[in-house]
């Protein structure tokens, strides 16, 4: 019974009634691509068709075709279902079975099933017996019996193949069967199983370059041996074929009959006698050269972009440049199968300034000689030999390649003298300036260079550019890590690098070597006085100088500001240092003529030896720097070699003005916190900040040890920042803490006073940054005072009312420390907007027994209430103290009496407790009987 995919293309009647044998097989897998191997097996059959062939059952639905039918009629049936099923049209062939049961000729024909999208799913075929005496078996098939066809015409062919036809009809079969086997696209062969040909069609000798079937079949008389060039081949096609009866796509180089030699895909199968006997091999053949020369490239051009991806990695990630570029080029030389890469960059010639080349990097493979160290590719301009050619092409973004006989004479005398026969050459740009190229050398063959290899090696010609501009850029950041910018000297870094180095290398070999600390007299002066651009101009002659009398090998590093510090690696008696330090002193003694004037500079340098003086870093640079102080006691101008016996305060503040350049990164500074309290209410007005630095080594180091030397070398602007933003920082927490938060009582917002050193109140940029710092910690204004100091005051008096205006308006609170100390005038003193005067412990410590001191002191607070100013006295310890200034009508007052310093934690419990008191009920309120305010 036919399937339902048959019907509407054959009546049932018809397919159950026909005299011819019919039967239908589909594809498995469903929808196989065309070259793939596939099964053939039965839908439906007639019963014509199992009486045909003598089967044991009408009903061989699912059976595999091969494993029903004789081999004789099998074998043939597959080869065409595949032709029918590959071509789409209608197929015919005859079958002969010989033997005790059947002994016939048959004629089948064979139509193809398409789907909608065009695939053949499954193949009707009719068998016509026409072994009695030939009858009409071939019609002339309409276009539309092809494919799904329509059911009368596919109906048609079979009642019409029931009828008699006339031996025309049956020749016209014949011609139509020879027309396909002469005329087919692919070769078509039958061959005995021991290796001679014995049928050929014309393609098949096309393919093998013969002018004729006859040709083919009688030359290739040993297939194994005269067609196969790997002879082994022919041995496991026949493997194959007594295996599985039949081979697929089975590929392999042959020789053409000119000898060239090419790639075929054979597909065959094996067919038997009576006694299952292979008698011959029956198949096609397609010359699949093209897409074997193809799949070779891709295979070559995958092979290049794995070794230019290999090269890119080495050199994006190795660290070491020359490192990473060698590791490229023989990924590159080994991915591209070269002789040779190698990497030229031009410059100017050495002699004549034209532009030249010079191989920096190179490439061979085992067996190649080097060309690096060969004369002629070193410091070569483009003009010898004639290779402008090669710039120009190169300079235009442009390819050198070629075969090298193909070249010009005069390049072929350059690359014939490393025996280059083929080169390829490719520009490499940094920001679209020509730097150089990098280039493929074949040595042993004239290679004719592919699209794909040039376009690989312009991919990597654009990393390497890459990777020289990162190499520029870092060694341009590393220079500038490790020098100072402004003499081009080392720089402090450079100098503590090398100084372990030149330590190390002395310990080996038992010598000595010195270290100086040198510091330019009175350098601060001139910078002050003439202006930053005749200061660095003068640091830059100086450097010149101190260079000029080193040795090769000596180190000279700008340290700092106008500090420098030399390595001595090679000394062999301290009287070498002692020259060398001489040396210096002399050659800075000369006048200098900068901006018109005539500048005269002279230095102070302390000298360490190693082993003597110190045996480590540490150790030798503060007895340098020691010696350097020791200097500066004496009056400047000299060099001092460091003696244990150098005052040991020089060692100290040594100590302390090395410790301070660290101190504030090393976050060994803290704030204290001093109270400032009004007598009269019990209030916290005001809590003064309080700088303290604790050493790691010394301990707790007084503000009056280290803030000199800050304000000296300069550190006092970076620490006064970091003092104003972190007391800012702290007392918003405080605002928010008790002035803000609904869970505490009733507290009256409180000032916090930040001293300002001279250094830092001259600073131009001052107002900028305390209105900086008020914006990042979100702090009122008003709840900010700022300190200065008398002396500060008087050192620029316009400069300091402007300042001292600006920060007013701002809402800043100022207030003068210290007064009565400096050398302030009234008249002066009116003009500077300023709120609070502070009356300095000096005045307040014998207040109570000395009546000098309590005379300038009513003085100073009767002077503060006739200016409107608010009056804070220093320092008071006792309760007589105390008494005495409210008898003076002095109402705010700071010192031990009150509160010693505390810590932050330890103020913020103090301004807690006072707050839960309601402030009443503090000790000094008690003792001097404060009446609450509450009450």
């Amino acid at each position: 019974m036919p399937s339902d995919k048959t019907f509407g293309v054959l009546s049932q009647v018809t397919f159950n009634h026909s005299s011819n044998g019919i039967f239908i097989v589909e594809l498995e897998p469903k929808t196989p691509a065309l070259a793939e191997p596939v099964t053939w097996r039965f839908v439906s059959t007639n019963a014509a068709y199992v009486r045909l062939w003598l089967l044991p059952s009408v009903n061989l639905r699912g059976l595999k075709l091969h494993e029903v039918l004789p081999a004789t009629v099998a074998a043939p049936t597959l080869v065409h279902l595949q032709v029918c099923r590959q071509q789409q049209q209608a197929v015919s062939y005859q079958v002969t079975v010989e033997s005790i049961e059947l002994d016939i000729r048959v004629l089948i024909r064979l139509f193809p099933g398409l789907d909608h999208q065009g695939n053949v799913t499954h193949i009707t075929g009719i068998c016509q017996h026409i072994s009695a005496s030939p009858r009409g078996i071939e019609l002339a098939l309409p276009s539309d019996t092809v494919g799904t066809g329509s059911q009368l015409n596919l109906e048609t062919v079979v009642t019409e193949s029931d009828r008699p036809s006339s031996e025309t009809t049956f020749r016209h079969a014949e011609e139509k069967y020879r027309s396909i086997f002469e005329n087919a696209v692919e070769g078509i062969f039958q061959t005995t199983p021991d290796g001679y040909y014995l049928t050929a069609n014309p393609m098949l000798a096309r393919i093998y370059g013969y002018d004729s079937p006859a040709e083919l079949i009688a030359s290739l008389t040993d297939i194994q041996h005269q067609l196969y060039v790997n002879s082994s081949r022919r041995n496991e096609f026949r493997r194959l074929m007594q295996e599985q009866e039949a081979v697929w796509r089975f590929e392999s180089q042959i020789y053409r009959k000119d000898g060239s030699i090419i790639w075929i895909s054979e597909s065959a199968r094996a067919v038997r006698d009576a006694s299952n006997q292979v008698i011959i091999y029956e198949g096609t053949v397609e010359d699949i050269t093209d897409r074997k020369l193809a799949e070779v490239e891709l295979h070559k051009r995958e092979s290049l972009l794995q070794g230019v991806a290999r090269a890119t990695s080495y050199l994006l990630t190795d660290e070491d440049y020359q490192v990473a570029i060698a590791k490229a080029l023989a990924a590159l030389g080994n991915a591209a199968g070269v002789d040779r890469v190698y990497i030229y960059e031009n410059h100017p010639h050495l002699q004549t300034g034209e532009i030249a080349m010079s191989m920096r990097y190179e490439w061979v493979r085992p067996g190649i000689p080097t060309s690096i160290d060969q004369s002629h590719w070193q410091n070569q301009p483009y003009s010898a030999f004639g290779m402008t050619r090669w710039y120009d092409l190169l300079a235009g973004g442009q390819s050198v390649r070629g075969i090298t006989r193909q070249l010009p004479l005069t390049e072929q005398e350059i690359l014939g003298l490393d025996a280059i026969q083929s080169i390829l050459l490719v520009p490499i740009a940094i920001d679209d300036t020509f730097w150089g190229y990098i280039g493929f050398d074949d040595c042993h063959s004239e290679r004719c260079w592919s699209k794909s290899e040039e376009s690989i090696l312009v991919a990597m010609a654009a990393s390497i550019g890459g990777a020289l501009k990162r190499q520029q850029a870092e060694a341009t950041i590393r220079y500038q890590a490790f020098h100072d910018l402004l003499t081009g000297l080392p720089n402090r870094m450079l100098f503590s690098d090398r100084l372990p180095l030149a330590l190390a290398n002395a310990q080996r070999n038992g010598s000595m070597l010195a270290v100086m600390f040198l510091d330019l007299d009175r350098f601060k002066t001139i910078n002050d006085t003439l202006g930053h651009a005749v200061g660095d101009q003068l640091l830059q002659t100086v450097a010149q100088r101190l260079s000029s009398c080193l040795r090769e090998g000596d180190t000279i590093a700008r340290w700092g500001g106008d500090e420098f510090t030399i390595l001595l690696p090679h000394v062999h008696q301290a009287e070498d240092a002692a020259k060398t330090a001489q040396r210096i002193l002399d050659a800075l003694r000369p006048a200098l003529q900068l901006e018109g004037h005539e500048l005269y500079i002279t230095s102070s340098i302390g000298v360490a030896l190693y082993p003597y003086d110190g045996e480590d870093c540490q150790t030798l640079l503060k007895n340098a720097d020691a010696a350097l102080y020791r200097v500066k006691e004496q009056g400047r101008n000299g060099f001092q070699i460091y003696t244990p016996a150098i005052n040991s305060k020089a060692s100290e503040l040594l100590a302390l003005e090395s410790g301070l350049y660290q101190a504030l990164e090393r976050n060994e500074f803290s704030l204290y916190y001093q109270p400032q309290v009004n007598i009269s209410t019990g209030e916290v007005t005001r809590m003064e900040a309080l700088l303290r630095w604790q050493h790691p080594e010394l301990g707790e180091i007084s503000p009056k040890a280290f803030i000199p030397i800050a304000e000296e070398n300069g550190l006092i602007v970076a620490i006064g920042e970091w003092v104003l933003r972190t007391a800012c920082a702290q007392n918003q927490c405080w605002h928010e803490m008790f002035c803000l938060s609904t869970h505490a009582a009733p507290f009256k917002p409180l000032r916090i006073a930040v001293n300002l050193s001279a250094r830092q109140f001259q600073q131009a940029h001052l107002v900028d940054l305390v209105a900086q710092v008020l914006a990042e910690t979100a702090l009122d204004p008003c709840l900010l005072e700022l300190e200065i100091t008398e002396t500060t005051a008087m050192q620029d008096v316009d400069f300091t009312r402007a300042t001292l205006q600006t920060l007013r308006m701002m809402g800043v609170h100022l207030s003068m420390d210290d007064f009565g100390t400096g050398y302030s005038s009234l008249n002066y003193l009116k003009k500077f907007p300023l709120h609070t005067l502070k009356i300095d412990q000096s005045f307040t410590r014998d207040l109570a027994s000395d009546p000098n001191d309590a005379t300038i002191v009513a003085a100073v607070i009767a002077l503060g209430r006739g200016l409107n100013l608010s009056v804070v006295a220093e320092g008071i310890e006792t309760v007589e103290q105390m008494e005495c200034l409210r008898s003076m009508q002095c109402q705010e007052m700071q010192g031990y009496l009150f509160s010693h310093p505390m810590s932050a934690s330890v103020a913020t419990q103090f301004l807690r407790e006072s707050c839960v008191q309601s402030r009443c009920y503090l000790p000094w309120a008690v003792e001097s009987k404060v009446i609450p305010r509450s009450a």
